[in-house]
């Protein structure tokens, strides 16, 4: 089993940054690719990108590429989405979670997942 614990969300202003974090333990951190997704109210939850286990490749989904950035810290036993030029419609709970594959951009090749972080983006 692997925990993974969000935080970092708030609420922000339009062209803001704020940067998550998710903590991990349990099973190795580095055994998994991590990824990032959003859930607004009332839409289906999108991937929004993902890290290879070492790190090296990353991908993200088209509405982010060039704002968004993910990373990871394998003796933290943490991943990072720090998010650049925030826009109203960024507005949703972000949940990162562990798979076994990369890339992995459908939530149901994730095998774990965290509680998500609301973040709010005010116009």
């Amino acid at each position: 089993q692997v925990q993974l614990v969000e935080s970092g969300g708030g609420l922000v202003q339009a062209g803001g940054s704020l940067r998550l974090s998710c903590a991990a333990s349990g099973r190795t951190f580095s055994n998994y690719a991590m990824g990032w997704f959003r859930q607004a109210p009332g839409k289906e939850r999108e991937f929004v990108a993902t890290i290879r286990r070492s790190g090296k490749n990353t991908a993200y989904a088209d509405s982010v590429k060039g704002r968004f950035t993910i990373s990871r810290d394998n003796d933290k036993n943490t991943a990072y989405l720090q998010l650049n030029s925030l826009r109203p419609d960024d507005t949703a709970v972000y949940y990162c979670a562990a798979s076994d594959y990369y890339p992995a951009l459908a939530w149901n090749s994730y095998k774990y997942w965290g509680q998500g972080t609301q973040v709010t983006v005010s116009s």
